[in-house]
């Protein structure tokens, strides 16, 4: 589809909408997403949802714990409803479009560019993020879903089952025989790590899976959790292992990883099995990752070489049992 055609249907979409205008194209990855105006001089973010990826129900699902999250004081997009007082419109084209309430602040940073400030002033404010997801996560427990609530998991399964939610990372055609090798011992390795951690009684529950650098916007010193396209059911430490991935490189990651678990355990506790399994956690973040590339790059696409060797370097430090990171 080529961006005249996507604007014309984010322009159909607007008309589901009472007051939704002028709708202007701000990214078009898994979904196409733009900034549109709504009465009152607000501003607004309206999705066209990529087809294949989330189910109606899922989508439907997403929206309702948004708009409970929102509810509760929770710093996170707010669902527009429908003229029809539904949160979706269904398109000509057999798309689906939502509309959110804008979030203002700054990302917390962008890409693989290297982070702004200091390491204390990054310890701030991973320990802000920290704070989020463990209000997150705390008022979520306290939610009664609706029937019919229907998305994804993010359990052993769906990171490292036959068939993986991103696909089949240790297949990745990129990747040599050697690495292929160790791609598959790190899928055992972690398998074994997950079910002992689930029979444990591992914290799970619904969690936002996708804490990129990109999804948390500052705004003075709230952090704001946006793009919840990719939550589901899964272990709560998922989300902290996935805030830490962008950070593998940074020279100040003790200091983030610090941040981060203690700004979470003000709002929620974390045991020491928790805390031991927050790096593999975060080495299945970087397989998934591989994963995902898969469907999504081309093949000369630089990022698939670094995904690559971000995977092989994390895998073979959390099955050597040499630390990531240090805490505290």
């Amino acid at each position: 589809m080529t961006e005249a055609e996507t604007l014309s249907l984010a322009e159909e979409a607007a008309t589901h909408w009472e007051g939704c205008t002028a709708p202007r194209l701000l990214s078009h990855r898994e979904n196409a997403v733009f900034a549109v105006a709504l009465p009152e001089n607000r501003r607004g973010v309206l999705r066209l949802h990529r087809r294949g990826y989330q189910s109606v129900d899922a989508i439907r699902s997403e929206l309702w714990w948004m708009a409970a999250l929102a509810q509760a004081g929770i710093p996170v997009p707010d669902p527009e409803a429908t003229r029809d007082g539904a949160l979706l419109a269904h398109l000509g084209d057999g798309r689906v479009a939502s509309v959110l309430g804008w979030v203002e602040g700054a990302p917390l940073g962008l890409g693989a560019r290297p982070l702004d400030g200091t390491p204390a002033e990054q310890m701030t404010r991973f320990a802000g993020l920290g704070r989020a997801i463990g209000r997150l996560h705390v008022a979520t427990d306290r939610l009664t879903l609706p029937q019919g609530f229907v998305r994804p998991r993010w359990d052993a399964d769906s990171l490292l089952g036959p068939a993986p939610f991103w696909g089949r990372f240790w297949d990745h055609p990129a990747a040599s025989d050697a690495e292929a090798i160790l791609l598959q011992e790190a899928r055992r390795f972690a398998r074994e790590k997950l079910s002992a951690y689930a029979a444990a009684g591992g914290d799970a529950g619904l969690i936002h899976a996708d804490l990129m650098r990109e999804n948390v916007l500052f705004d003075g010193a709230q952090a704001h959790l946006i793009d919840f396209d990719d939550c589901g059911f899964g272990f709560r430490i998922y989300d902290l292992g996935t805030a830490l991935v962008p950070n593998l490189e940074e020279p100040g990651l003790d200091a983030i990883a610090t941040g981060l678990v203690e700004g979470y355990a003000t709002e929620r506790g974390l045991s020491e099995a928790d805390l031991a399994m927050l790096p593999v956690f975060v080495m299945l973040r970087t397989l998934a990752s591989v994963g995902w590339t898969m469907p999504r790059l081309e093949p000369h696409d630089p990022r698939i070489r670094a995904y690559l060797n971000r995977a092989v370097r994390t895998a073979h430090a959390v099955m050597e049992g040499r630390p990531l990171f240090r805490i505290g």
